[in-house]
Parts: structure tokens; C-alpha cells; sequence
């Protein structure tokens, strides 16, 4: 059975690649600064783990593949940054070139099968006491298999 950290330290990886952007995985993302760890400024993606689905070979090892599903939230201050992050996370994540993918995503010990994005809800915007926060919901799945 692939184990599900890999997956979610490459995925987290690869977004923040892509966007150039931190990634908090579960939480908010903290940044190193000369005074230390600090929470990071918008605009960044949070990732969170969602229910997974499993499959393999009949009669052997229902366990061997996993699709380990995500959300990625984008989060900034304004419209255009989460929806330019959201594109940025779509193109990274699932964009292929010439029937490849645009980006590689490396899982120690596992195979990527298959990248799908699930859901691309938009952004959504809300008022808070530290001002206005705008939000953009995302959810893949990756599925793998043991190498």
C-alpha cells in the first residue's frame, strides 16, 4: 500500500512550486524570518486531506493503488490573487503538454497514475475583523500505485 505522507509532501511541494507561493499543509503557512517562523502573508494555498479511495489487482491486493484526494484553498486579499493563484495550482497540478504532464510529480516508493481536478468552486469572499479575506476552492485526486 502507498503510504498517503509522501503523496501530500510532494503535492504540497509542487503547489508551491508552481505559484512561487507558500503552502501550509492542514494550516495556515509559516515562513522563516530573521526573527523566526511567522505566519505567511497573503496570497497562499493551504492543503487539506480528504477521504481516499482504494483499489488493486482482483483477489491479491485491494490496497495496491490509492487515489488520496485534496483540497487546495487559495487565500488573499483580493479576487485577482486567488484566482491567479487558483490557475497557477490548476495548470501545475493536472496541465499536460503534449499528452504529458506539465509538471512531474515525484512520490518516493509510488507511481502516479492519474491527477484529476474534482471541484473548482471559485472564489468566495468574507469580511472579518482583519479585513476582507477571499477564498478559492480547488480538490484533486491523485491516485498511485506501489512502485
Amino acid at each position: 500500500m502507498t503510504a498517503r505522507l509522501p503523496v501530500t509532501r510532494a503535492l504540497a511541494a509542487l503547489v508551491e512550486h508552481v505559484t512561487g507561493r507558500p503552502c501550509g499543509v492542514g494550516e495556515l503557512p509559516r515562513v522563516r524570518r530573521k526573527s523566526g517562523w511567522d505566519a505567511a502573508s497573503a496570497p497562499y494555498t493551504v492543503l487539506d486531506s480528504l477521504p481516499a479511495e482504494f483499489d488493486g489487482p482482483p483477489l491479491w491486493d485491494w490496497h495496491a493503488d490509492a487515489a488520496w484526494s485534496y483540497q487546495v484553498t487559495s487565500v488573499g486579499e483580493r479576487v485577482d490573487q486567488v484566482e491567479w493563484l487558483a490557475d497557477r495550482v490548476r495548470a501545475g497540478v493536472v496541465g499536460r503538454t503534449d499528452g504529458h504532464w506539465t509538471h512531474d510529480l515525484h512520490v518516493p516508493q509510488a507511481r502516479v497514475m492519474d491527477r484529476e481536478l474534482t471541484y473548482d468552486a471559485g472564489g468566495e469572499s468574507s469580511e472579518s475583523a482583519a479585513g476582507a479575506i477571499v477564498s478559492y476552492v480547488q480538490r484533486v485526486t491523485i491516485t498511485v500505485t506501489s512502485a
